[in-house]
């Protein structure tokens, strides 16, 4: 029972949260406050390499429902204390950033289980979930395209050599949600629809966006709302932070098949449980049905810090690339990349003016 019980960290930090909300004063900051808090300690537990042994589906995803669930009621929640208290600016800052934060983690690796899965209503919930950070067409560019297309330079969410955090996100914002309408756009002409058809995804995303703010707006006001669109975009920024990690400096040919090497694992003992084993993700890029419990470490990958490290790291790029990324590029290219990926690995080196290291002898393996 044990490893169903772990689990429920993620939807325990969304309860505390909203108490801290309702309560009020330093309190507000309790949901921000868990980043600090999971980074610390995750960073010195143990990397967590188990196969979990769960065996009942149902009971494995009650904690990915409640946080499904959970996260939008967050933006309810401070819509009521902004109509019930008088908030400070530290107050309305912390209730922003709080539910921007967790709307993130574990937000979206919540949404991202469901909208993998087999079951259509788990696939809409989740969609719809995704009005917490501006965003329910998500699921087109993520399944069709990232899951084709990772680790090439055809993919939005994969991190070229030398970019930074602050210069990638933006752009993979605007690209990843110019290609999840053109996917969109392109099925329904497929179906002999209009690509800008009344089924298009984006006027239903939309709509849903209006009723989640009306809401807001019956409930708290302009205030509320302004404050809910503030804490949505800093969300959607966020989310891309996380690719980030997850894939950078990746490479593989167009074409050829993804395999488990092609990503970055991240085996916190913590970050595994609050954010539904997406970062130990090998298994899930080779068939993206299997539920989060199914997946297996990768054992034989490249060995990456805590997902909350490589996040702090990269806020200072040097930092991030001298001390994390370039030597764990350094060994995937010398011992996981194919002679064509090595090519492919040297000329992102050359364009973000870094050391030419295929000509140097590799470290043992």
């Amino acid at each position: 029972m044990w490893d169903y019980i772990k689990y429920y960290l993620a939807p325990l930090t969304l309860v505390l949260a909203i108490a801290g909300m309702l309560h009020g004063g330093a309190f507000v900051w309790t949901g921000l406050a868990m980043l600090p808090l999971l980074a610390v300690i995750d960073s010195l537990l143990p990397p967590d390499l188990a196969k979990r042994q769960i065996k009942n589906r149902t009971l494995a995803f009650i904690p990915i429902w409640l946080c499904t669930l959970l996260c939008p009621t967050l933006y309810v929640v401070m819509a009521w204390v902004v109509a019930h208290q008088a908030l400070s600016g530290w107050e309305i800052t912390g209730l922003v950033m709080s539910c921007a934060w967790l709307s993130v983690l574990p937000g979206v690796t919540a949404f991202h289980e469901l909208y993998h899965a087999r079951g259509r209503i788990g696939r809409t919930v989740s969609r719809y979930a995704q009005v917490c950070y501006l965003d329910t067409t998500r699921m087109e560019a993520h399944v069709v395209s990232h899951h084709r297309d990772v680790g090439t330079a055809e993919d939005a969410d994969t991190a070229a050599r030398g970019e930074t955090l602050y210069t990638f996100a933006g752009p993979a914002v605007i690209e990843s949600t110019l290609l999840a309408q053109r996917i969109e756009s392109d099925n329904l002409e497929k179906r002999g629809y209009g690509r800008w058809s009344i089924r298009h995804h984006l006027w239903r995303a939309i709509l849903a966006q209006v009723i989640f703010q009306s809401m807001l707006f019956a409930i708290g006001g302009w205030q509320a709302v302004a404050m809910a669109l503030t804490a949505m975009v800093i969300a959607r920024y966020w989310i891309e932070t996380f690719n980030y990690f997850q894939h950078y400096g990746q490479v593989r040919v167009s074409g050829t098949p993804i395999e488990k090497r092609h990503v970055w694992n991240h085996f916190g003992t913590l970050s595994r449980l609050v954010a539904f084993e997406i970062t130990n993700h090998a298994d899930h890029h080779l068939n993206s049905y299997l539920a989060f419990y199914e997946l297996v470490p990768h054992r034989e990958s490249v060995r990456m810090p805590s997902v909350f490290v490589c996040f702090f790291a990269a806020l200072i790029p040097p930092v991030w690339f001298n001390m994390i990324i370039k030597p764990a590029l350094r060994e995937w290219d010398a011992h996981y990349a194919t002679p064509e990926e090595r090519k492919l690995a040297a000329e992102q080196n050359r364009k973000a003016g870094w050391e030419d290291w295929s000509a140097q002898p590799a470290a043992s393996h």
